[in-house]
């Protein structure tokens, strides 16, 4: 079975106290009360950077445009207890777009300091490879979860 594709894009500006990310507090589905970036399934005929525009429009309001991204990797999550839920995602960031992100039925946004994230309401994968996209960086990281389905059992880093 193919792993499902998704994209997350992760808007940065500069706050009053440095760097910020706008995450969202997930409502609803898959991760259901978890801090999470915001994105969400590639439809067909979609590139994955069309996808993140439509996803952010979706749940934030916020309106991206595809020239406004920059390629930040991607991570494939391996789930052995689930493997349903094993997904391939390609990640973005941007630092231009037109709008004030407000809050839909999928998703509370919310701006965070980049130095200090909730990685205590986060996935646990999520300090194995966002610190990186946020400063800027590339990866290509294979992460795979333990039975819990919550906690990390590996973090591979894959040559670009």
């Amino acid at each position: 079975m193919r792993s499902p594709h998704v994209t997350l894009c992760f808007l940065l500006r500069e706050g009053a106290n440095g760097a910020e990310v706008l995450l969202g507090l997930k409502q609803t589905g898959f991760g259901k009360g978890k801090i999470v970036g915001i994105g969400g399934h590639v439809e067909p005929g979609e590139s994955d950077a069309q996808a993140v525009v439509r996803e952010v429009l979706e749940e934030t309001g916020v309106v991206l445009q595809v020239q406004d991204l920059a390629d930040a990797g991607s991570v494939h999550f391996v789930f052995p207890a689930r493997p349903e839920w094993n997904m391939r995602t390609k990640l973005f960031t941007a630092r231009t777009w037109q709008g004030e992100p407000a809050p839909s039925e999928e998703i509370l946004p919310e701006w965070f300091r980049v130095d200090t994230l909730p990685v205590d309401r986060m996935w646990q994968d999520a300090d194995h490879w966002l610190p990186v996209v946020l400063e800027g960086g590339r990866v290509n990281v294979v992460v795979t979860m333990d039975t819990d389905n919550e906690s990390v059992a590996s973090s591979e880093s894959l040559l670009p």
